[in-house]
């Protein structure tokens, strides 16, 4: 079975994925790490380039093959969820957490972080937050096995969260 992390980003899934895969000894694969690695431009020129359609595409490329495995640890990007086959595909064979945390946590995590482009045109950065966190957060809710708040908490505290959820399965 796989453990998978969903969430908006900013949520704690890399750092969180990071020391979950030392604790359990699993291999962590990031989705966008790997749509990156294959088309061999980050995530906003890929964007820029050819549109958030391809992106979604390739992004459920990736989902099909680390589905695929069994006992990896999958760190998957924010919108993820977007498509629901995605999640079709990843409940098959795994066990999904959702990392949680408010708007202003989000954005004091990732508001000088460039390594996306933006999601929402003509708004400033916490109002595309708050927009696109309210569409998004039925669907992780209705995506999540379980559910982890990760406002207040430390990466360390989240981690023993989800191994002790996971040791229960």
């Amino acid at each position: 079975m796989n453990l998978v992390l969903i969430g908006y980003r900013g949520t704690g899934k890399s750092h969180v994925g990071f020391l979950l895969g030392k604790q359990l000894e699993m291999n962590l694969i990031s989705l966008d790490a790997e749509i990156v690695k294959t088309a061999g431009m980050a995530i906003p020129q890929l964007v820029e380039r050819y549109g958030w359609d391809d992106f979604r595409d390739r992004e459920t490329a990736e989902v099909h093959k680390a589905a695929a495995n069994d006992g990896l640890l999958i760190d998957c990007g924010g919108g993820v969820i977007e498509r629901p086959e995605n999640i079709e595909i990843l409940r098959q064979n795994g066990l999904i957490f959702w990392l949680k945390a408010s708007c202003e946590t989000i954005v004091g995590r990732i508001e000088n972080s460039t390594e996306r482009p933006a999601l929402v045109d003509g708004k400033t950065f916490t109002e595309e937050v708050a927009e696109v966190l309210e569409r998004r957060t039925p669907k992780y809710a209705q995506a999540a096995d379980h559910q982890i708040d990760t406002d207040g908490s430390t990466v360390p505290q989240v981690v023993a969260q989800i191994v002790a959820l996971w040791k229960k399965r």
